[in-house]
């Protein structure tokens, strides 16, 4: 009896002690694994305060035998900055560094100031935050003149993006504010200093259950701007209604949809007056193993100011064939919505003159070729034509030169006017694992336009070429060169090719702790991304990035 009772409370302590020992050592299995991806944050420092908006060439895409992982550094250009959601394992969560932090500086007082961090929240709430300053703040040598310019740029931005998980449906709620602060050039008309304000809030919701046969996305918001100083007055202000809505749905082994946003613009000074733009995309889209097709048509229907109906093709084919090689064609086109932002974008030191219209690309047709010989090799060939009606461009007001100073031609405006290019290019990208990476791109443009002083700044040669070397993990090298060369104007003289030789380099010396460095234009040149506006020679910035 006795030695029972002894029996039985060994057997308990032994089979508590194996259950708390399995506990502590439960270890991943091949059932059930614990993944989680971080993605590496490698900012590139680009020229601050420089923007350079050429035409757009979209191909279609195409599905690679293998992933090649791009390594290339670059900064955020969307605020909050888009992050990557972390891959998880099954019943397991976990996440990545959720903040990042990066402070710079450099001569001519450039500055790079950056800040961005996703709470999360619950299992299906998160909330991003971020901010961004950067800019400039010295003295830059005038093209053309023995004067110099006492030249600042800075943009500043801030926003938050809110997001819910339901069942079915995705919920996302955001904000942002921006400021530009610059000035310009001397003897500039009407004033020596600009500013624009904007900001915007935008609520939508799109759908996430994938085994239902109706798919659909929807978002509103309302969007503000100010233009403080300009030709047509002061504090000219936009109001812009934004709803956009897609929905999707299956038929004949595809897809049929129909795409649509409607602009509706309110104005405050100069007597600018109200439109609003329906833009509509129907299209149908199929694909089988060797096809992907995409049929369809835009209708852009303006109403108000610009009262007009416009019609453009949205087709594209690509043909797969011997796994790894495509050829591609296509024929787009659509109407261009030139808001303050797009005006910003394009160049911030143009001045309106007159309130534009809308640009109507009538057509962008193009083919091409894509193959990948080897593993980690691409390359693409392409030629094609675009016709523009009333596209928007950086152009002189008048010819004529006032006594008093021959800085007064510095002035100039937006101008609209038809256009057209041919164009014919190349890209070629190459990466090895995660030690090497090259990429190289060639397009040539041929261009007419009706008025002369639109060419001025269409690139007639865009060249670029960037490798990254990774030699040890915790070192990254960056180098490259952008090459862009002006189309030819008789009555005016020809901008300066743009010549940038640039490199970089961030080393992670502590963990989530790195430093940057950025140096461009090596050669020393003087060029203008921007009509008569002068670019840093021989600049650099430079710092330490944070994550955690």
């Amino acid at each position: 009896m006795k030695r029972t009772n002894y029996i039985f409370p060994a057997m308990a302590i032994a089979l508590l002690s194996t259950s708390a020992q399995a506990q502590k050592q439960q270890k991943d299995t091949t059932m059930n694994r614990t993944v989680v991806v971080e993605q590496e944050y490698t900012p590139l420092i680009m020229d601050a305060a420089k923007i350079n908006v050429l035409p757009q060439l979209e191909e279609p895409t195409v599905n690679k035998e293998t992933v090649s992982y791009a390594t290339t550094p670059a900064p955020a250009t969307q605020i909050p900055a888009t992050t990557m959601q972390p891959y998880m394992g099954k019943e397991t969560r976990q996440t990545g560094k959720q903040g990042y932090a990066r402070v710079g500086y450099g001569n001519y007082g450039n500055l790079d100031l950056t800040g961005n961090y996703l709470f999360h929240l619950t299992d299906r709430d998160r909330l991003n935050l971020g901010a961004n300053v950067n800019g400039m703040d010295g003295k830059l040598d005038i093209p053309g003149s023995d004067a110099s310019w006492n030249a600042y740029y800075y943009r500043t931005k801030v926003g938050a993006d809110f997001g819910h998980q339901f069942d079915k449906v995705d919920l996302n709620v955001g904000a942002d504010f921006g400021l530009s602060n610059f000035n310009f050039l001397p003897y500039y008309a009407p004033a020596s200093k600009q500013k624009f304000t904007s900001g915007d809030i935008r609520i939508g919701v799109k759908s996430t259950d994938e085994t239902q046969d109706i798919q659909y996305s929807a978002e509103a918001g309302l969007l503000l701007y100010q233009r403080k100083h300009d030709f047509l007055g002061s504090d000219l202000k936009e109001n812009i209604f934004r709803a956009n809505v897609m929905v999707s749905a299956p038929v004949y082994d595809g897809r049929i949809a129909i795409e649509g946003e409607m602009n509706n613009l309110f104005y405050n000074g100069a007597g600018m007056k109200n439109f609003t733009l329906i833009e509509l995309n129907p299209y149908f889209a199929w694909e089988n193993d060797s096809w992907k097709l995409n049929l369809g048509a835009h209708t852009d229907i303006g109403l108000g100011n610009e009262s007009h109906v416009h019609f453009a093709p949205n087709v594209t084919a690509q043909y797969l064939f011997s796994d790894s090689y495509v050829l591609y064609a296509k024929a787009t086109g659509g109407d261009v919505l030139n808001d303050f932002r797009h005006l910003e974008a394009m160049s911030p030191y143009g001045a309106l003159s007159f309130q534009p219209g809308h640009t109507h690309e009538r057509i962008n047709a193009g083919a091409g070729f894509k193959a990948s010989p080897v593993a980690g090799l691409w390359f693409d060939l392409f030629a094609g034509y675009q016709n523009y009606e009333d596209d928007l461009r950086e152009g002189y007001t008048s010819t004529t030169l006032p006594e008093e100073s021959s800085l007064a031609d510095l002035r100039y405006s937006f101008i609209q006017t038809n256009t057209s290019n041919v164009y014919l290019g190349g890209q070629l990208n190459y990466g090895w694992k995660d030690i090497f990476a090259i990429q190289a791109s060639a397009t040539y443009r041929s261009w007419n336009a009706d008025l002369e002083s639109a060419l001025l700044t269409c690139p007639a040669l865009d060249f670029h070429l960037n490798a990254d070397i990774r030699p040890i993990p915790a070192l990254l090298l960056n180098a490259g060169y952008r090459h862009i060369t002006r189309e030819k104007v008789d009555s005016y003289t020809q901008m300066a090719a743009v010549s940038n030789l640039y490199l970089g380099a961030e080393y992670n010396f502590y963990k989530g702790i790195s430093m940057y460095a950025r140096f461009n234009n090596l050669l020393n040149k003087e060029y203008s991304y921007f009509l008569n506006y002068p670019s840093e020679k021989l600049n650099f910035v430079g710092g330490l990035s944070f994550r955690f």
